[in-house]
């Protein structure tokens, strides 16, 4: 357990990025997590660490063990939560990442009444567009949206996540309202961008059952779907968002639903976890909640 517990320190050494940051994170003088960082690398054989002025950074060798290592004591994490699970006790940190704006609109609500059901949990919750190596990074969970990439993540799907084209109606009694995919040619289209690069086309249902890809272009493009909106919403031109970024400005007249005949497909809303053996009661108990809470009737789709 000794090496465990050792193993344990030396992840939230680089999770925390300090020494110091971690022995007070684990309630340890930095001299006697030093000393347990120091016996590891001696019972390994090899170090495990370099250490500048400003940040700790791992070797090769040092990266390998956390890569290799996280599983096991996480795996450890797990039984005991198990155990703990069986008196009803979800207890530990639950470290938690999703995106910007769905995290602060959909997430954020639902958070009080999930620590209060388990008032021995403690959360982390990283808001950032990026898409993270869960393992690496040390997340116990994500909550994404969209289509997945294949990888040896575990998935679970929390909710469809329709997609719509919206517009305000100041621009469509300046524009016109695009009858027909290919009448997008002609109008301001607000493009998302992303680590693929700017997309020049949109996949929109043909109306037949099949699909067709329209060229988009405009004079705004961005990585971040907020800003996006609110051009769609100062009447800058015709956006694709999720309906549960833009359904209160569906609701409230903001904004209007373009070619609802043609609309983008369906993707999900997923909660996605590393693959490993043994799943903590913290993380069930959360991916259960979320799904309970968003289910295939989502709130934001209602009305």
């Amino acid at each position: 357990m000794n090496r465990l517990a050792d193993l344990n320190l030396f992840l939230r050494v680089l999770d925390e990025g300090s020494i110091s940051a971690a022995a007070r994170a684990l309630d340890l003088s930095p001299a006697v997590a030093s000393q347990r960082l120091a016996r590891l690398e001696q019972e390994l054989g090899v170090r495990l660490l370099h250490r500048t002025t400003r940040r700790l950074h791992p070797t090769p060798e040092g990266r390998v063990l956390a890569e290799q290592g996280r599983g096991l004591v996480e795996d450890l994490d797990a039984l005991v939560a198990g155990l703990r699970q069986a008196s009803g006790e979800v207890s530990g940190t639950l470290r938690v990442t999703t995106s910007a704006t769905f995290g602060r609109l959909h997430l954020s609500p639902l958070l009080p009444e999930f620590l209060a059901r388990h008032p021995q949990l403690r959360l982390s919750v990283d808001l950032d567009d990026r898409v993270v190596d869960l393992v690496t990074a040390g997340f116990d969970l994500a909550i994404r949206v969209g289509a997945l990439d294949d990888s040896t993540l575990v998935a679970r799907r929390l909710a469809p996540n329709r997609r719509v084209l919206v517009a305000s109606p100041d621009y469509l009694h300046r524009r016109g309202t695009p009858q027909l995919p290919a009448d997008l040619a002609q109008h301001d289209c607000l493009v998302l961008t992303g680590a693929q690069g700017r997309p020049t086309h949109w996949t929109l249902a043909d109306g037949h059952g099949g699909e067709v890809a329209v060229r988009v272009q405009g004079r705004v493009e961005s990585n971040f779907g907020e800003l996006l909106r609110d051009a769609a919403v100062a009447g800058n031109g015709i956006a694709m968002h999720s309906t549960w970024h833009v359904a209160e400005d569906l609701r409230a007249g903001r904004l209007q639903i373009v070619l609802p005949g043609h609309p983008p497909s369906t993707t999900g809303i997923w909660a996605v976890m590393p693959q490993r053996r043994l799943l903590p009661a913290r993380v069930r108990a959360f991916v259960e909640y979320l799904g309970e809470r968003f289910g295939e009737g989502a709130a934001w789709d209602h009305g």
